[in-house]
């Protein structure tokens, strides 16, 4: 064997999960690799393989040994290893037998610390083979199993029961056990294709072999990829487009390992069903792939994806349609069922649902949450009474048939049935809405009665649960607060309204006064409301590349609502790009200094007649033909932060030339109120004394 060689190791197993697959085959990679480059040995290109059977990684190039490796051994310092009169000690004589020499042979070595004896020696590099195995048993050990079990009477664990293990460095088989799996050269074909055992002399001919002989596509990726093509092809036979998302692709692609399409069909009645309902069972239960026509609609078709080439494909599309067909009639059955009631007839069902024991039934926050909804209605211009029979029902749907079939359909069973009960389209939509966001990155609700519900929803579980002492710590969030916030700070901040969050949260407790009567203090409760959704907002902001320091720069001036806010966070983000604005910045953390060092009220009037230098009068006039300026432009804080960017040539010249704290306390405190007024200019935007030099 040369010096470098192609290692290849393959753990075969019983039907590995599903949905795990993916995360182990990563997880054995990078584990594997580490163990590699903790041990020197250098490789090439590493090819990870996963199938429902089979956990494998190809290494190009993976040295055949370590390389030697020259050690510097340190001993005593030299002033501990000779006495007085220059002899050993018995410290220097004991390093040098640790080493095999004599301390005549031992080197000095000079540090900033001092001189210290030392021995080069010459570590002979172990080889592949010897490592190898530890490296693959601790790899194996650190995969993300959370319940690890047994088989027969082995005493090994793993995910699932192992069969085979093939590793094989060059032509050489790696000798090892592992898993109570002898190492070997031979490797396993499809279960049923090809269940002999397939012999291979070269790790590279791996995936070739499995495919062309073992009819197994090893590669995960490639059977991905493979499998969305032929979905694809069979819906468009079909006249439709597939309905595929991410995780069913890749879990379907870790059930197969030689994937072949069937199309099936199911009766036209059953599209009578809300199609989401449908789509969840086929996709959830079945793992099919729903097909759509061009505007969007179910067709009654489906593709599923066998893991064998059959000589009687009918078969097999006539049992899974015949597997579908139970399950479509469930979803019928429930639909016909809540059929009979209107979602209004739910209401009193509510009051069994008990939502926080403290905090009442459903029923109570739907009265809530429809009267907070209301008040948020009219300010952005919304129906109120359309929103407060909105709130009252939308958690009616809950106690349906179908959202207790499929969970997943709750707000999407009550946008059908309030259409079916004949309500407005808009109230039906609101139904929907009220959920959303239901994830980070979802869409938001869109009309004015649905963003209304939402809103209100989010808040009332804000003020109610913080209020009877239940907020979040560490990693516990049961009531799923943190989600709570970033969906009404979302609302808010894309939708750009005009609403004051203080007040917002205000008119939530007032709703929850019965239940939290005695409890709390209501200015301590939406202080500590407002700084925990605060602190989501720093974290959105985040995600969308606004700087901490911009935005604490923001949040100091304390803007009314987010729409405000978010202007201010743009307009911010414009300014701090101008060449003025690190120098104005500065300036203004050096008046925020000097501010801080009066006591007692600061001095806001400023005295023409004080004025004695020019630099000093000069910025004067600046600032009061700008105190305009920002009076005309109220609210455009870009056009305000644009005109201010002009001090800086006045605020540098009255640094230089002027001495802000003078012996005279009338002169002195007029230069004080001249920064006070000039401070307060950008203060009307942000304080940009918090932003950080560039």
């Amino acid at each position: 064997m040369s010096d470098h060689a192609d290692l290849l190791f393959e753990l075969g197993t019983e039907e590995l999960p599903p949905v795990a697959l993916k995360k182990l085959s990563h997880a054995l990679e990078g584990e594997f690799v580490n163990g590699l480059q903790s041990t020197g040995l250098a490789h090439g290109q590493v090819t990870a393989y996963a199938t429902p059977r089979r956990l494998a990684l190809l290494i190009e190039d993976l040295q055949t040994g370590q390389a030697d490796r020259q050690i510097q051994k340190r001993g005593p310092a030299v002033k501990a290893a000779f006495d007085a009169q220059g002899k050993p000690t018995k410290a220097a004589e004991g390093f040098a037998r640790s080493c095999g020499v004599t301390v005549d042979d031992l080197q000095r070595l000079q540090t900033d610390k001092g001189e210290w004896l030392a021995y080069q020696v010459c570590e002979a590099g172990k080889p592949a083979a010897a490592l190898l195995p530890g490296i693959a048993e601790n790899a194996l050990n650190r995969l993300p199993i959370l319940k690890r079990m047994r088989w027969g009477d082995s005493e090994a664990q793993f995910v699932r029961p192992v069969h085979w293990l093939l590793f094989l460095h060059g032509d050489q088989v790696v000798d090892c056990t592992l898993l109570d799996a002898q190492a070997g050269r031979t490797t396993r074909g499809h279960r049923f294709h090809h269940p002999e055992p397939i012999a291979l002399d070269r790790p590279a001919d791996y995936a070739d072999t499995l495919q062309n002989q073992g009819r197994v596509i090893a590669h995960f990726a490639e059977r991905r990829e493979r499998i969305k093509t032929m979905v694809e092809q069979a819906a468009a036979e079909l006249g439709g487009l597939a309905g595929m998302d991410d995780d069913l692709l890749d879990e379907v692609t870790a059930l197969n390992e030689w994937p072949m399409p069937i199309a099936g069909s199911f009766e036209e009645r059953f599209l009578e069903v809300p199609h989401e309902a449908l789509v969840t069972t086929m996709k959830t239960n079945q793992k099919y792939f729903p097909v759509f026509n061009a505007d969007g609609e179910l067709l009654n078709h489906f593709i599923t994806i066998a893991n064998i080439d059959s000589k009687d494909p009918a078969t097999i599309r006539a049992g899974n349609e015949r597997v579908v067909r139970p399950r479509l009639a469930d979803a019928m059955f429930f639909w016909q069922q809540d059929g009979k009631k209107r979602l209004q007839d739910h209401q009193a069902s509510l009051k069994k649902v008990v939502f926080q024991k403290q905090l009442g039934s459903l029923h109570d926050k739907s009265m809530r949450v429809a009267e907070l909804a209301a008040q948020i209605a009219q300010p952005i211009g919304g129906d109120v009474e359309l929103a407060r029979r909105a709130g009252r029902l939308s958690r009616c749907d809950l106690m349906t048939e179908m959202v207790g079939e499929f969970a997943s359909m709750q707000g999407i069973m009550g946008r059908y049935q309030a259409r079916r009960d004949g309500e407005p389209d808009e109230l039906a939509q609101a139904m929907d809405e009220f959920y959303m966001p239901r994830f980070s990155g979802d869409q938001l609700p869109q009309t004015k009665t649905g963003i209304a519900i939402a809103l209100a929803e989010r808040l009332d579980t804000l003020v109610g649960i913080f209020g009877i002492g239940m907020k979040p710590t560490g990693d516990k969030d049961p009531f799923a607060l943190r989600r709570a916030a970033l969906g009404a700070l979302r609302i808010l901040r894309e939708h750009r309204l005009a609403l004051n969050l203080h007040d917002l949260l205000r008119a939530a407790k007032n709703q929850l006064n019965d239940q939290l009567a005695g409890r709390i203090t209501e200015p301590a409760v939406l202080a500590e409301v407002e700084r925990f959704m605060l602190d989501r907002l720093r974290g959105l902001y985040a995600d969308l590349g606004i700087s901490a320091d911009l935005f604490a720069a923001v949040a100091a001036v304390k803007p009314t609502d987010l729409a405000d806010f978010e202007q201010r966070i743009q307009a911010v983000a414009h300014f701090r790009q101008l060449p003025e604005a690190e120098a104005l910045a500065a300036a203004n953390k050096r008046i925020a200094n000097l501010l801080k060092k009066v006591e007692g009220d600061l001095p806001s009037e400023v005295d023409a007649g004080l004025l004695e230098l020019a630099a000093e009068r000069h910025l004067f006039e600046h600032i009061q033909t700008l105190q305009q300026i920002t009076l005309q432009a109220e609210g455009d804080y870009a056009a305000i932060l644009q005109a201010l960017a002009g001090l800086r040539e006045p605020v540098d010249q009255f640094f230089d030339d002027v001495m802000v704290m003078a012996d005279d306390p009338n002169i002195r405190n007029n230069r004080l109120a001249l920064l006070n007024q000039l401070a307060e200019l950008f203060l009307q935007v942000a304080d940009v004394a918090l932003l950080q030099p560039a």
